[in-house]
């Protein structure tokens, strides 16, 4: 959050990946419940917005928290598993122009993630990590791989780890 001088991150549940399958996947109630307790409710928010506002892919809910939030400067967070993955996404072109992007390592995928199609494609847009302070107001599409070391945690490792500590 301060090397992009964010006031908030929003830890964003999904109703659901259109990629994933349903079977196994926690209800979303649990799911938003256990980013709850990761959040501190005031600069770290877990949401469901996209429920509420009945988005099913992200370039929808990009859309739309655009135009719910007009003068919001957002910076989409993924993990370079997602960029990956990227142009299987539908709209995943409108994706890279909605908004900029911040990619976080993630261990096995980010070297992958650097030589794949959306990052071959879009190449050009990305700016160095020093950059970060700008990423807000830089028009999309820009994105940064934020060179940290990669953090092998998964939302379903986190959940998990949770549920164990709780009595």
């Amino acid at each position: 959050m301060a090397h992009l001088g964010l006031h908030q991150l929003w830890l964003m549940v999904s109703p659901g990946n259109p990629l994933k399958p349903t079977a196994g996947m926690a209800p979303l109630p649990a799911r938003l419940a256990s980013a709850q307790r990761i959040a501190d409710g005031r600069r770290i928010i877990a949401t469901d917005i996209e429920a509420h506002l009945g988005t099913r892919y992200t370039a929808d809910t990009m859309h739309m928290l655009k135009r719910r939030f007009p003068a919001t400067h957002f910076v989409w967070l993924m993990g370079a598993d997602n960029l990956t993955q990227l142009p299987r996404w539908a709209r995943w072109g409108r994706i890279m122009h909605a908004m900029p992007m911040l990619v976080l390592p993630r261990p096995g995928q980010t070297r992958h993630a650097l030589s794949g199609q959306a990052a071959k494609t879009y190449r050009k847009y990305r700016l160095p990590a020093r950059a970060g302070l700008c990423l807000a107001t830089a028009a999309a599409p820009a994105w940064i791989l934020l060179p940290v070391k990669e953090n092998p945690a998964s939302a379903t490792a986190l959940r998990r780890s949770l549920e164990g500590a709780l009595p």
